[in-house]
């Protein structure tokens, strides 16, 4: 997808808010990434460390280093989605090859006679989530866009609707959007490109409107691109206490940068329709930071034995958006001059707060000596306590309940073995992360598999690895009165590093 740079900025909608449950789940759900022999096992670290991208899963792992570590790492990332309203039709494929993760551990052993055997500093980073991503639906569907615009419609007066006397058309959407909100400027939307009418023209106090299409169903060509990411840069601090026992903890600092472009054509309506043919497309651009901090442990129970526990608070992102849209129908009586609602009218939003849930993960790993490990880690969030900020906000305050009732808690587990031959490293991985959601029959659980090997001479390392991650997702294609889509997710990474000691 080609990213739009140049923006016509008209407005500002002060008084709109468009965030929803999607966005408190984009931000929270992370993928498997980092360095190959991470993604080798699954991610199945959170006992064993000396790893770099394992310090995201307890940050006592750096401490388990003995000397000075580098590694650098990029991935292929195919992502092969089948989308549809009731069933799978439609697929959509994208490759993208991205630079995700760098960084290195730099150790420091004391002095005999402390019980700090060593001392560990860290910086790393590693990409959490590629937002690159591609699906398209086509098929019939009894739910319409003028469902859209009839949903945020309804109770809103008609007279803001109408443009004034020696008001152009931009102007009034800029300014109903500033005074009323989102709601009401997309209920002005789909009334100037006449999606929709009043029940009374006459009544500058009306609240109800009716459809200007007729069908029983629509046939509807549905294209969503997005691009961006979700990037991570860490700051590590570790130690070895005595013997058996390591203890650390990361400064988290995440840049986000998210893009979504859609395109919906709308066609197939009754024959004495009004309406024949209609459009409606959007671009969102969302950029932002976030925080979060990190702290865990990792205890050698013998030889053979490790124990993992570790917590990772929630993470505060501070966002702004974006946002454009166009509307057109081929409805006698539209405001001709609605084309001039278009990508280069931009709203832009206040600045808002995501606040992703914590995670607590406990990791068990079994090793025998030179020759192998077998890692297992569990981990938890509860994804009720996402939220949207300020609280206060009554937009906000509503979508928050929502996302309580909706989400719960969910559970995860990594597991993951490498076996060595001589120089030669030999791995593989399962994970399993529940779905986020209570009750939706249509997101549904994601499983994934990996493999990998490593090669190491002198003081170099290379590692390969692929993995494979599968999940049934339901999306609203738009954020109010459309039907669902259903998406088959399938993601494939082909991920190589290099690693040097020093």
């Amino acid at each position: 997808m080609k990213r739009i740079i140049t923006f016509i900025t008209l407005g500002l909608c002060l008084g709109a808010n468009a965030q929803t449950i999607s966005d408190a789940l984009r931000y929270s759900l992370e993928e498997t990434q980092g360095t190959a022999r991470f993604q080798g096992m699954s991610g199945a670290f959170g006992a064993l460390g000396g790893d770099l991208s394992a310090i995201n899963v307890n940050p006592a792992g750096s401490a388990v280093f003995n000397n000075g570590f580098f590694t650098v790492t990029g991935s292929n990332y195919n992502r092969d989605n089948l989308a549809g309203f009731t069933r799978y039709n439609t697929g959509a494929e994208i490759n993208s090859v991205e630079l995700n993760q760098v960084g290195g551990v730099f150790v420091f052993k004391s002095n005999e006679g402390s019980p700090w055997r060593k001392l560990a500093l860290a910086v790393n980073y590693d990409m959490v989530q590629n937002f690159d991503d591609e699906f398209r639906v086509v098929g019939a569907s009894p739910i319409g866009l003028d469902n859209y615009f009839l949903n945020f419609a309804d109770g809103v007066p008609l007279g803001p609707l109408r443009v004034q006397q020696g008001e152009s058309i931009v102007d009034a959407y800029f300014d109903i959007g500033a005074s009323l909100g989102f709601a009401d400027q997309q209920a002005f939307l789909g009334f100037q490109a006449g999606f929709i009418d009043p029940v009374d023209p006459d009544d500058d106090g009306n609240t109800q409107y009716f459809s200007n299409a007729s069908y029983n169903t629509v046939n509807q060509d549905y294209l969503q691109q997005t691009n961006g990411y979700n990037s991570k840069f860490v700051l590590n601090f570790a130690g070895q206490y005595q013997e058996n026992l390591y203890l650390g903890a990361s400064l988290n600092f995440h840049s986000v940068l998210y893009e979504r472009l859609t395109f919906m054509d709308e066609t197939g309506y009754d024959t004495d329709s009004p309406i024949q043919s209609a459009t409606f497309d959007s671009f969102l651009h969302s950029e932002g930071a976030g925080f979060s901090f990190s702290l865990g442990a990792i205890a050698r129970v013998n030889d053979n034995v490790r124990l993992g526990g570790s917590y990772q608070s929630p993470t505060w992102y501070r966002l702004t958006d974006d946002f454009a849209q166009r509307a057109n129908t081929d409805f006698p009586d539209k405001n001709p001059n609605i084309s001039a609602i278009n990508f280069g009218v931009v709203n832009l939003f206040d600045e808002y707060t995501i606040k992703t849930p914590g995670k607590w993960t406990g990791s068990l790993a079994l090793v025998f000596g030179k020759q192998g490990l077998l890692s297992f880690d569990y981990d938890y969030q509860d994804f009720s306590r996402a939220e949207l900020r300020p609280t206060g906000d009554p937009s906000f305050s509503s979508e928050n309940q929502f996302i309580s009732q909706e989400l719960g808690g969910a559970s995860g587990f990594r597991l993951g073995g490498e076996y060595r031959i001589d120089q030669v490293s030999l791995r593989g991985g399962y994970r399993y992360r529940q779905s986020p959601f209570k009750n939706n029959d249509s997101w549904g659980d994601l499983q994934g598999y990996s493999g990998g090997l490593g090669y190491a001479w002198g003081p170099n390392r290379l590692d390969l690895a692929y993995s494979r991650s599968e999940q049934d997702t339901g999306e609203a294609l738009y954020d109010g009165g459309l039907a669902d889509v259903l998406i088959n997710r399938v993601n494939h990474y082909i991920t190589l590093s290099y690693s040097l000691n020093f």
